[in-house]
Formats: structure tokens, sequence, C-alpha cells
């Protein structure tokens, strides 16, 4: 399964959800769902935004469970 790497990035920035959720101009819900890896699609203007938010590339967002 491929997952979101979005707590891991918050914890490498020392960054909170809120922090994320106000970046993101989106609501608490969609973050929470990406830090617990609940998300089941996602668009990629959301993922240029994380990558714009956390200035790294989109492979550096996604992590595979083998």
């Amino acid at each position: 399964m491929v997952y979101l790497k979005v707590d891991k990035l918050l914890q490498k920035e020392q960054k909170s959800k809120y922090w994320l959720v106000k970046n993101m101009e989106g609501n608490y819900r969609t973050v929470n769902n990406m830090i617990e890896k609940e998300t089941i699609s996602i668009r990629f203007d959301t993922i240029d935004k994380l990558c714009k938010i956390f200035n790294c590339t989109p492979g550096d967002l996604f992590e595979r469970d083998l």
C-alpha cells in the first residue's frame, strides 16, 4: 500500500497539524486523514501544494509498505 509521509515531514520540520491546516488552507479532517494514513486518493494540486509547503518533491511525500 502507498501512504503519505506527512507525519514524518511534520516531525522533521517540527511543525504541528494546526500549522499544516493553515498552510493547506483546508480543513482539519483532510489533514488528519493524511497524517493517520487514511487518505485513499489525492489530487495533483494537493500534491503540488504539499511539495511547496515542505519544499520537497512528490517522491518525498510517499512511502510504500512491502
